[in-house]
């Protein structure tokens, strides 16, 4: 029986909740596809500043690496919100990433039919919606210089760089290229080329990487149009790969076409290979949400489904993740619904424990039955 090594990280919030509910469905699958996993736990964020005084100790950011996937729930909460603290929790974040070579965010947004009631948008926008957001996780406005200071008439100034390399643009955009080129080929690029100069460069490296990948489709859109079309169009579009913050902003707008953040899962990835598959850290896109920690109410299905992407990229069990991923839509097709999904008055929330019980039976039921999942 394969034994699996992943590192997992709390967090803060409901990061506990959601973590504790992907654990499960993980254990129900390695018992149904034979398989175990080695958990080693690793504290980040403002548990680790609670604990250490620092996001992230040098040693856990070793334990990570040495596993083959990293689980990780959510970090932050109002207990560190200083923007003037010296250590704040999402400096684990930025730590994880470039000390674990993790460049590429890829966020999956697909519309669910059986949700279409939980968007704002009407149900006609959300057919047919299939697209894979990658974002550049390591350049850009997050990682630049800073610096603030008082100006010589007393007033203050903040600035903030954006730089990004041809190479880290290329590696990017050319796994974002694979990826198309394995779908539906085409790639929108994301920019805004019309004003800023790393746009400019970002918009050549991807036409120059474009030659390579013949069979992919590639258009160019600036960001704020894409914004736009986002909304009004979203079937249009299959991969899209763009910047680090243009990335993070347009993913959490996207998560209005699944109903709610709390569906949406995410892989970071890099290029590390491990005997199993592509080591990740697996997240769901969702914050630490304070204001319902310990409630059982948080939305599970971003971290169960994040689940689900770790098995498929990192520890190559694409067996074990098509079979969560259809245990959470059959869920969702008894009518289970946690109280994000609640769209008016005649349907009833399921807490997170509860909703987490049905995926682990289905899955069970499943093998017992011996339905595919």
């Amino acid at each position: 029986m394969t034994a699996y090594r992943v590192a997992v990280i709390d967090g803060d919030g409901i990061g506990p909740e959601v973590v504790a509910a992907a654990q499960r469905v993980l254990e129900a699958a390695g018992q149904r596809f034979r398989f175990t996993l080695d958990w080693t736990s690793v504290l980040a964020g403002g548990a680790a500043i609670e604990a250490h005084g620092t996001s992230l100790r040098d040693e856990d950011l070793d334990a990570c690496a040495r596993a083959h996937a990293v689980l990780l729930g959510a970090v932050g909460g109002p207990r560190w919100d200083d923007p003037s603290a010296d250590v704040r929790p999402e400096q684990a974040l930025f730590k994880l990433r470039q000390g674990l070579g993790l460049f590429a965010n890829l966020r999956p947004i697909v519309g669910e039919p059986l949700l279409a009631d939980a968007s704002p948008l009407r149900p006609e926008r959300l057919r047919g919606v299939d697209m894979l957001i990658v974002r550049e996780l390591t350049g850009g406005l997050y990682f630049g210089e800073r610096t603030e200071h008082q100006t010589a008439d007393g007033g203050r100034q903040a600035v903030d760089t954006l730089p990004y390399t041809d190479a880290e643009i290329r590696r990017v955009t050319r796994l974002a290229f694979e990826l198309a080129d394995k779908r539906r080929g085409r790639l929108t690029s994301v920019d805004k080329a019309n004003v800023l100069a790393t746009s400019r460069l970002w918009r050549t490296v991807v036409t120059e990487v474009g030659r390579s990948y013949p069979r992919v489709v590639l258009e160019h859109r600036l960001v704020d149009a894409f914004a736009m079309h986002l909304i009004t169009h979203p079937s249009a579009f299959d991969v899209v790969v763009t910047e680090n913050l243009f990335g993070d902003i347009l993913s959490d707008e996207a998560s209005v076409l699944t109903g709610s953040l709390g569906m949406l899962p995410s892989a970071s990835l890099g290029d590390r290979r491990t005997e199993h598959g592509l080591f990740g850290l697996y997240e769901p896109v969702h914050g630490s949400a304070p204001d319902i920690t310990g409630q059982d109410v948080a939305n599970p299905i971003g971290a169960i489904r994040s689940a689900a992407m770790l098995l498929r990229w990192s520890l190559g069990r694409p067996d074990a993740a098509s079979a969560i991923d259809a245990s959470v839509r059959a869920v969702l097709g008894d009518g289970l619904r946690t109280a994000d999904l609640v769209a008016d008055a005649t349907q009833s929330a399921v807490g997170t424990r509860e909703f987490t019980d049905a995926v682990v039976e289905r899955i069970g039921a499943s093998k017992a039955t011996g339905v595919r999942a």
